[in-house]
C-alpha cells in the first residue's frame, strides 16, 4: 500500500499546503486569545464553551465569505479586512450573544484581537515536518490569507516556506480554479508535478480538478463531513492520506527510490 501511495508522488517537485487548519491550529490559538482577554477584563458569562463558539462563528463567517467571493460575489480579498468586518458584525449586531465582549472591546482592542490570526500556532508536527519535507521538494503555502498575515504567521510559528502564495495576489479565493492554476504558473510546473496538501476535502477536490496530486491530513475539527477519507488505492478520491508531515517526508523518500 505504501508503495502504491508513494508512486503518486514520484514526479512531484512541489507541495502546496493549505495553512489554516492544515498547518496551524487556528481553533485553539483563537480560543486561548479570547480566554486571556476574559481574564484581563474579568469578564463574566454563563455561556459554556463561549470561546470555542466565538472562534467557530468567526471562522464560519470567513469560510462563507471567501466561498461567495470565489464564486463571483463582490468583496475584499484581504482577509485582515474581512476578519475585522466579521468581528464587528458579531459584536455590533443588536441582542448578540457577544454583548458582554462588545462592552469592553473598543476599536484598539478589536484591532488587537483581529491580529490573533497573525499569531496562530502550528500543529505539533508542522515545524519539524516542513523542514524535513523541504529537503525533497519545493515547500509552499497556498492560502486564502493575505500576504502580511501569512508572513507574520510563518515567523511566529517558524514555518519554513520556500514560497508563499496568497490568493489575494490572484484576486480570488480557493476553491476557485484560478488560485491553483496561478500557483502552478508561477512555479513553472505541470499539474502532475505538484501536490496539494490539506485537511479539507473541498480544497483537495478543487485542486484535483486542475490536475494536482492530492494529499489529505486529518486535523481535529477540520473535516466537516466526518466521513473517513481514503486513498485511490483504497477506492477513495485522494492520492495519499497522512497523519503527520513526518509521514509525508517518508512517502517522499520512498517515492524517490524508484
Amino acid at each position: 500500500m505504501v508503495l502504491a501511495v508513494a508512486a503518486h508522488l514520484r514526479n512531484v517537485e512541489a507541495l502546496l499546503f493549505d495553512v489554516f487548519g492544515t498547518v496551524v491550529d487556528w481553533r485553539r490559538s483563537v480560543e486561548r486569545e479570547l480566554e486571556a482577554l476574559a481574564i484581563r477584563y474579568n469578564l463574566k458569562t454563563k455561556q459554556e464553551k463561549w470561546a470555542a463558539d466565538f472562534a467557530q462563528e468567526w471562522r464560519t463567517g470567513y469560510l462563507e465569505t471567501t466561498r461567495a467571493i470565489a464564486e463571483g460575489a463582490s468583496g475584499t480579498t484581504n482577509v485582515d479586512i474581512m476578519h475585522r468586518q466579521i468581528l464587528d458584525k458579531m459584536l455590533d449586531t443588536p441582542n448578540s450573544r457577544w454583548q458582554f465582549l462588545a462592552a469592553v472591546l473598543d476599536d484598539k482592542e478589536r484591532e488587537r484581537l483581529n491580529g490573533v490570526w497573525h499569531r496562530l500556532d502550528g500543529w505539533p508536527d508542522s515545524r519539524t515536518g516542513l523542514y524535513a519535507v523541504k529537503k525533497h521538494v519545493i515547500c509552499g503555502a497556498l492560502s486564502n490569507g493575505n500576504i502580511r498575515l501569512l508572513v507574520d504567521m510563518a515567523k511566529n510559528a517558524d514555518l519554513p516556506w520556500d514560497v508563499i502564495f496568497s490568493t489575494e495576489l490572484f484576486d480570488t479565493f480557493k476553491p476557485n480554479p484560478k488560485a491553483y492554476q496561478s500557483a502552478l504558473r508561477h512555479l513553472s510546473l505541470e499539474p502532475t508535478q505538484c501536490a496539494m496538501v490539506a485537511a479539507h476535502t473541498w480544497d483537495l477536490r478543487a485542486a484535483a480538478t486542475v490536475g494536482l496530486r492530492t494529499v489529505y491530513i486529518p486535523r481535529l475539527g477540520e473535516e466537516s463531513s466526518g466521513a473517513e477519507v481514503k486513498t485511490k488505492a483504497e477506492g477513495g478520491e485522494v492520492d495519499a492520506v497522512i497523519h503527520s508531515f513526518e509521514e509525508l517526508e517518508s512517502l517522499l523518500t520512498e517515492a524517490k527510490k524508484d
